[in-house]
């Protein structure tokens, strides 16, 4: 069920024995060839994806913003601060509850972690059944490299500007990760990319994007039965 566009029947009618899955995104860079929605598409393929394959689950309308403070550096970069993303989640899951048997947050945004980490806390304070899945491939690159190109080749081709494509920094995460953190992604690198876009496919895109999916169906059935 896509909740926007179901009616209050529909859902009064699961009995409050849904799931209901929040994708979590951004809008910042990702480098000269991938919009700026690109982590918001992910999270919504993910969660799209959870409710082909699983039943008794509702998709809520994406959270499009993220805390994107890394990339306040390049233009059309729009964010929310840590607090005011996390109270916003704290707020969302309070209002699932006379409706969902608990709330999965779907996140493919990396940027997102300190406020999920705070809304994760307060839920379980208040006793709201909240799991929090983190959208990472084995392996993969850091930001708009080969890994985040494959999957928007494999979800709306059209989007990318293959054309574009260059490698950015190609340090590993943890080594360029302390200097990201005190200066943002643009002087670590001009073009905004943490990878190599090069050798991306639709293909690849598409196992990348069934192996997300299966992960997250696995960790949902390990927390709630399916009706």
């Amino acid at each position: 069920m896509e909740l926007a566009g179901a009616t209050w029947p529909q859902v009064e009618a699961t009995g409050g024995r849904s799931v209901l899955a929040v994708p979590l995104g951004s809008l910042e860079q990702h480098g000269p060839h991938l919009p700026l929605d690109t982590d918001t598409r992910i999270a919504v393929a993910v969660a799209s994806g959870l409710e082909a394959r699983r039943r008794g689950v509702a998709v809520a309308p994406a959270v499009a913003y993220g805390a994107s403070g890394e990339h306040a550096g390049f233009p059309g970069t729009l964010l929310v601060g840590h607090e005011v993303l996390g109270r916003l989640l704290v707020e969302l899951v309070r209002s699932a509850r006379r409706s969902f048997a608990g709330v999965v947050l779907v996140s493919a945004h990396g940027g997102n972690e300190d406020a999920l980490a705070a809304a994760s806390r307060r839920c379980a304070a208040d006793g709201d059944d909240v799991l929090v899945w983190r959208a990472v491939t084995p392996g993969g690159d850091a930001h708009a490299g080969r890994t985040e190109t494959s999957l928007m080749l494999a979800l709306d081709p059209g989007a990318v500007r293959s054309e574009l494509a260059e490698p950015g920094c190609t340090e590993p995460l943890g080594t360029m990760l302390p200097r990201l953190r005190a200066e943002g992604v643009r002087p670590v690198s001009s073009n905004g990319v943490l990878g190599d876009p090069a050798g991306a496919s639709a293909e690849e895109g598409v196992a990348l994007l069934g192996a997300l999916v299966t992960d997250l169906v696995a960790a949902v059935d390990s927390r709630w039965s399916a009706p």
